[in-house]
């Protein structure tokens, strides 16, 4: 799902709900390069995606917000909140968390808990 608002004639924020769903990756990669070039044309464009999987995040992701059972387990800059213990922690599950190249992946972990 996509929503966009505007204000003065221009967009203000958009938002995305799952957006490279049913998406091979080349695809994927594609909606992301230009969810990235958006940024970049219109740097005032707050934007808003709603994901579970972090290698749906854009390179431009700058904040992220993490939720277990309705509640916020952490917010704050996306390097800071998407880390191992963080993400471990919201899921209540073992996972691993790279960040390369600015982009994050998400693997089960095989560290004990």
């Amino acid at each position: 799902m996509y929503r966009s608002s505007q204000r003065g004639g221009e967009s203000a924020y958009s938002e995305r709900w799952e957006p490279s769903t049913g998406l091979d990756v080349a695809a994927r990669e594609q909606l992301l390069a230009t969810v990235d070039e958006l940024r970049s044309v219109h740097p005032g464009l707050a934007s808003v995606l709603v994901t579970q999987h972090l290698e749906e995040l854009p390179s431009s992701t700058t904040h992220a917000l993490l939720l277990r059972g309705g509640h916020i387990t952490a917010s704050g800059a996306a390097t800071d909140v998407l880390t191992t213990t963080r993400v471990t922690e919201a899921f209540d599950y073992p996972i691993a968390i790279d960040y390369s190249d600015g982009r994050w992946a998400a693997r089960a972990s095989s560290r004990k808990r």
